[in-house]
């Protein structure tokens, strides 16, 4: 099994300050799993794990008060916006004094349970989002080499049941099933009326929008419905972890900056599906191999970094010089180009970025597995396999 430690420490270091931690991702990519691991290492008392999809629990929850307020130790509650009422309770339940219990809860939807939770459980609950395989974690995986490894990762995508198949054609049917489930099963169990069909078209029409600026007008008019129905898709696909939007960050030059956002699907190998990508020669010679591996990076160094959606920008002028991603954190701003080759080179649209957003660092992430080593003054060249190493130190 990968053992995904920083997140489990993460949890454990939380739980000093939170009596109630949400760990949030989508369906499949090991919440439970790592919850339970979590059970197994607790030693402040039993550990008790309900799972809101199992009929036997739900009706074991039939009377919420009367099942949750004896227990102790550590409570899990596993799909818990199945079951929304139960916010309310565990804020009583956190409240007492002396506090017998903690809760880990896992969700698979943002929306409704941030929707919830910051209503009734403020200041008593933190948010804890997971997603598939890093590559970091996955530097446990003994491969031939690690560029195998990294072309994997970003062919397969990070959900474990596609990652770790046996082979390509299997994890191509797993991801073909996690789709059909979620537009099936998953969407209309969280209240939301919406035919399989549409939201199947939407979806692979944001795949191919995938790294570029949003344009609901034109998804608009391709699908026949209004530019305010079709950013209510992509909340939907948003909420529930599919994809996220990245914000333009404002220099306050004269030029004529982009203001639209970027968009793009979270899970690389989710992508390659909706694309109809199969081996990595058709991913090479793809039209959208660049913007696929910018976002696989993208996540990458956001999850090193430990940044949230608004610390992380990108930046550009219309016709002119652009940045893939800048992140402001710490009164910092590191700058990120990212690029799909192992021999990266000093451009004058990365110099302009760094004396328009008066750069930190900038660091050209590439392709590879090679030592990071300087371009130019203030520029380094980073391959993706080592963008853990070196950058939490510039921004602390």
């Amino acid at each position: 099994m990968i053992s995904r430690s920083f997140l489990i420490k993460e949890i454990e270091k939380r739980f000093s300050h939170f009596p109630i931690i949400a760990l949030l991702g989508p369906r499949q990519v090991g919440k439970t799993t790592l919850a339970k691991e979590c059970g197994s290492r607790w030693k402040k008392g039993p550990v008790t794990h309900f799972d809101l999809e199992d009929p036997d629990d739900m009706a074991r929850l039939a009377n919420l008060s009367f099942t949750l307020k004896p227990l102790t130790g550590l409570v899990i509650l596993d799909e818990v916006q199945l079951k929304p009422e139960i916010f309310p309770l565990l804020r009583v339940l956190v409240d007492r004094r002396p506090m017998p219990a903690r809760f880990l809860i896992l969700g698979s939807a943002a929306p409704e349970l941030l929707k919830n939770a910051s209503e009734s459980l403020a200041g008593r609950i933190s948010f804890l989002e997971m997603q598939g395989f890093s590559l970091a974690e996955l530097k446990q995986v003994h491969k031939p080499t690690k560029r195998a490894l990294l072309d994997q990762r970003w062919l397969r995508g990070g959900f474990p049941g596609s990652f770790l198949a046996k082979s390509l054609s299997l994890s191509e049917e797993w991801r073909n099933a996690f789709i059909r489930t979620y537009l099936e099963r998953d969407v209309p169990q969280l209240g939301i009326t919406l035919s399989a069909v549409t939201l199947r078209r939407f979806w692979t029409m944001v795949a191919y929008y995938h790294g570029q600026t949003w344009n609901g007008n034109e998804l608009a008019r391709s699908l026949g419905v209004t530019n305010k129905t079709v950013t209510r898709y992509l909340d939907i696909l948003e909420g529930t972890f599919m994809a996220f939007r990245l914000q333009p960050w404002s220099a306050n030059v004269k030029k004529r900056e982009v203001k639209a956002p970027k968009v793009y699907l979270n899970d690389t190998g989710l992508l390659h599906s909706l694309l109809a990508i199969g081996p990595q020669e058709e991913l090479l010679s793809h039209p959208k191999c660049g913007a696929s591996w910018e976002g696989f990076m993208i996540g990458q160094i956001a999850r090193e970094l430990n940044v949230n959606r608004k610390e992380m920008f990108f930046w550009g002028v219309h016709g002119g010089a652009k940045l893939d991603l800048l992140i402001v954190k710490n009164k910092k701003r590191l700058g990120f180009e990212i690029k799909l080759t192992n021999s990266p080179a000093v451009t004058p649209s990365m110099r302009s970025a760094l004396e328009t957003l008066k750069l930190h660092h900038l660091y050209v992430i590439c392709h590879g597995d090679e030592k990071p080593w300087p371009l130019s003054e203030k520029i380094t060249a980073v391959p993706a396999m080592n963008i853990t190493k070196g950058f939490l130190d510039k921004i602390k």
